[in-house]
């Protein structure tokens, strides 16, 4: 069999072999033809689109970044655009209308019918971050009195404009009141009620929720959907597990990126333009250069004793390296605890008395090693390699204990755990150390 590479395609498109093109196209996944088209131009891209069958067409815009969404919808004609959105579920084209700047938002909604942009306009509606703004409002609802047969009937009615049919939910005047598997719907008699068979303990989330919570509560039960109802506990949407794994990339996207001193950005790599990447970088960069001036003043302070003991100055580039390392350590995995579930602040005192076991330990292994270093390197000085070593123990349990609090007490207030990461920790832990270093050393030495 020829294999399907991106270079192939764009060889038949050139070629202008479009049948051919076409047949391939047609045994592709949506996001593999995703990928071919970020490697076209854009004249090849629009030339790709247009052979796509109206269904795979509709999968394939969805899995598009938005600057080649903005693209193809300026490209193409009010009747194609239209086709595309019939096909589209209503979330996606949420997601799709909320990315877009307002003259292709115009277009859009042109091209979606009454019916669709009330269902849109009802999701825009609700916060940018609540389980209201991610739902899908195209679900199956079955009545309790119905029998098996007359829902599965409606299933084969309905079942094609929905995003998912493995569960259906029960309804009694729009409340939720239970849920039913279709593996149940076909391994039942006919002619059994709905209420029957309906399972009444029905997992569900709240509009207003925060999706990240609504995403692991899907991670966490594994499943397929999740009921989202309103304050009057009517059902008005699900979420499906597709947009909770989208929900968890991106907070995790999110994370990772204030964890490394810099912004949050939706845009991919390539498509944020570099003076963006500059700006998204710069305010952390500059807030860490000024919290960093306060070390300088400590060491300013203590220029008397780095003069009897010019040596000292030698040891602070590595106690400074490792008490920031220990710091970034303790919170990256209370930063991850807090973000599966697993730390909540109520732990607070057996996160602090773990961390200490843990400083301990890990600060005694590298007192041991730097004093049996320093006592080779520095003329077998036994007092010296004691008061580092001292030293060393000190500002790793001080490191610890910090690095695992920070994200704990962000949490409490309401503030973001990776705020308290690598860049923040490390400057908080270089002034804290010059601090303990010189007042160990100085009481040491008598300085």
């Amino acid at each position: 069999m020829e294999e399907l590479n991106s270079e192939r395609l764009l060889e038949l498109l050139d070629a202008r072999e479009f049948k051919k093109l076409k047949e391939k196209l047609e045994n592709m996944h949506p996001v593999d033809i995703v990928e071919v088209m970020e490697e076209a131009e854009e004249r090849q891209r629009v030339l790709m689109f247009r052979l796509l069958a109206k269904e795979e067409a509709a999968e394939v815009f969805t899995d598009m970044n938005s600057d080649m969404r903005e693209d193809l919808i300026n490209a193409l004609t009010d009747s194609e655009l239209e086709e595309v959105m019939e096909e589209m579920y209503v979330d996606d084209t949420v997601d799709v209308v909320e990315e877009m700047p307002a003259n292709v938002v115009d277009r859009l909604l042109k091209a979606t019918d009454e019916e669709t942009r009330k269902k849109i306009n009802a999701l825009l509606q609700y916060p940018e971050d609540s389980a209201g703004s991610i739902m899908n409002i195209e679900y199956i609802s079955l009545r309790k009195e119905m029998t098996v047969e007359e829902a599965i009937l409606k299933i084969r009615q309905v079942g094609i404009n929905k995003e998912t049919i493995y569960t259906c939910y029960v309804t009694e005047k729009k409340k939720l009141i239970g849920s039913v598997d279709v593996k149940d719907l076909l391994t039942v008699g006919e002619s059994r009620l709905i209420e029957e068979i309906m399972d009444e303990n029905v997992l569900c989330a709240r509009t207003l929720d925060d999706q990240e919570k609504v995403a692991a509560m899907i991670e966490k039960y594994g499943l397929v959907a999740i009921p989202i109802i309103d304050h009057e506990n009517c059902l008005v949407g699900i979420v499906t597990v597709d947009d909770a794994m989208t929900v968890l990339q991106d907070e995790a996207t999110e994370d990772i990126s204030i964890m490394a001193g810099v912004t949050p950005n939706e845009d991919s790599y390539f498509g944020t333009s570099v003076f963006q990447h500059a700006k998204n970088r710069a305010l952390w960069l500059m807030l860490l250069m000024l919290s960093a001036t306060v070390s300088g003043e400590i060491l300013a302070h203590y220029e008397s004793a780095m003069a009897v003991m010019p040596i000292l100055i030698t040891f602070i580039p590595m106690l400074m390296g490792t008490s920031g390392n220990c710091g970034s350590q303790s919170s990256t995995m209370v930063i991850r605890g807090i973000a599966v579930g697993e730390i909540e602040f109520k732990e607070f005192f057996k996160v602090v008395f773990k961390e200490i076991r843990i400083a301990i330990l890990v600060g005694v292994m590298l007192a041991v090693v730097n004093g049996i270093r320093i006592y080779i390197m520095y003329d077998q000085d036994i007092m010296l390699a004691i008061a580092i070593g001292i030293t060393m123990i000190a500002i790793v349990c001080m490191a610890k204990c910090i690095g695992c609090t920070l994200p704990l007490f962000a949490k409490k207030i309401g503030l973001d755990p990776a705020l308290m990461a690598a860049p923040l920790i490390s400057t908080i832990m270089d002034t804290c150390t010059i601090l303990m270093y010189f007042a160990i050393i100085t009481a040491f030495f008598k300085l």
